[in-house]
């Protein structure tokens, strides 16, 4: 057995155990089995007062329907008020937000361009309410998604709860491909939630105690990705992050390669120098979960993809080149009977098995999820196309984001 294959096995079997580890966590907290929640959160008719904060930078095509979704939220209206922060937008973003400025509910506030960041900061800092949330100019809010979320504040421990996050009116393969990225996601972040292990706060309606914001203080750049040193800290100062798997909220994705290249760069450069920062918590018992499971199976599956797409292209670099010297020197013609498959033939190597059995446990992530998400386990062709294009593409922003660390070079926001 070669280096190669030791290493391969290694980062398979590790894949494995943590995929194990959050089905048998499901099970055993008695999540949302067969259609039904044993651990459902009864209403006791806790109502605080709320702030949705809207930070928007040319949002102009999105942000009517972001603040309608949030003006249709069953809740007491004397008790939710929403901020937009137009961050110095230079289309007609403004222009869409004045347009509810009439509003009782509603405050505009426009500022010069800051970044994300800072447009929260002001949005915080105008508001009293017990609760303060954020909801990203291009995503949407079921009408009972706050009503979820105050649920689990109920809990007087839980300091912060995020939602459930879908994408919306998908149209074309990619986003079809990211559907499921992000159904899978509403499984981990229910199962992440439970165990007090959720590492990033995320943009689309995130909501928290004000009380979070007065002791460890505002939001920072943190790489463009705010939300996730945010909620590092929150660890940090040992705050309890839960989530609502019931509060959905719809978000659009990016519609091209290059856009969601941009997005996915952003996301893993800021996860891995966020988590660099807060490295002190890696593989330490004081940070639960987050410091012994999350964090070090967040970098660990970064640096597994690095090394499967190398060994990938290396081995088929290979084997093409040894073909293309046996077919020269006996001078035989390519003919579609060299690709021919024999069914008969099945690989029981431990590498192969481990394969197995990491695809088996994959493919029920995503039929949790996607029951989580739409209430079925239908799964159609858009699993496939995850299964085909995200090995293929996640490679590409993996390797820009590790050598954009190693030689200091920031990613754009977009």
């Amino acid at each position: 057995m070669n280096i190669s294959t030791v290493i391969t096995n290694a980062f398979l079997f590790f894949a494995l155990y943590v995929q194990v580890l959050l089905l048998f966590t499901f099970i055993e907290r008695k999540g949302h089995i067969f259609g039904k929640d044993r651990k459902a959160i009864k209403d006791k008719g806790y109502r605080p007062t709320v702030s949705i904060i809207v930070p928007c930078f040319n949002e102009e095509r999105s942000l009517k329907g972001t603040v309608l979704s949030l003006l249709s939220l069953d809740y007491p209206k004397d008790k939710l008020q929403v901020v937009i922060v137009d961050d110095g937008s230079t289309d007609g973003t403004l222009r869409v937000a004045n347009a509810f400025a009439k509003n009782p509910q509603v405050r505009v506030l426009h500022k010069e361009n800051g970044g994300k960041h800072t447009a929260l900061n002001l949005g915080i800092k105008e508001t009293t309410s017990e609760l303060v949330g954020c909801l990203d100019a291009d995503s949407f809010v079921d009408n009972d998604a706050l009503l979820e979320i105050v649920r689990v504040f109920q809990n007087r421990d839980i300091m912060a709860v995020t939602p459930a996050i879908k994408v919306h009116d998908p149209k074309n393969v990619l986003q079809r491909m990211q559907k499921v990225d992000y159904d899978m996601g509403i499984f981990l972040r229910k199962i992440f939630g439970e165990m007090n292990a959720l590492h990033v706060t995320p943009g689309p309606f995130s909501i928290f105690r004000r009380t979070v914001f007065e002791a460890i203080g505002s939001y920072r750049k943190a790489y463009n990705t705010e939300d996730m040193e945010f909620a590092l800290r929150m660890h940090m100062n040992h705050y309890p992050i839960a989530n609502a798997h019931r509060a959905y909220v719809r978000t659009i994705t990016p519609a091209t390669v290059k856009a969601l290249y941009k997005q996915r760069l952003r996301w893993v450069y800021g996860f891995l120098k966020n988590a660099f920062d807060y490295r002190h918590m890696m593989f330490n018992k004081s940070y639960g979960n987050l410091g012994m499971v999350t964090l070090p199976a967040a970098v660990a599956s970064i640096v597994s993809a690095l090394f499967f797409a190398g060994l990938a292209v290396y081995t088929g670099a290979n084997r093409m080149w040894d073909r293309m010297v046996e077919l020269n020197t006996v001078g035989v013609r390519f003919s579609w009977e060299l690709l021919k498959f024999d069914w008969f033939f099945f690989n029981t190597s431990t590498t192969a098995l481990l394969v197995y059995a990491l695809l088996a446990t994959t493919i029920t992530v995503v039929f949790l999820g996607r029951k989580m998400s739409e209430g079925t386990y239908r799964i159609g062709s858009d699993v496939a196309w995850f299964l085909f294009l995200y090995g293929m593409l996640a490679p590409l922003w993996l390797f820009k984001a590790v050598y954009n660390v190693i030689f200091g070079k920031a990613a754009a926001w977009r």
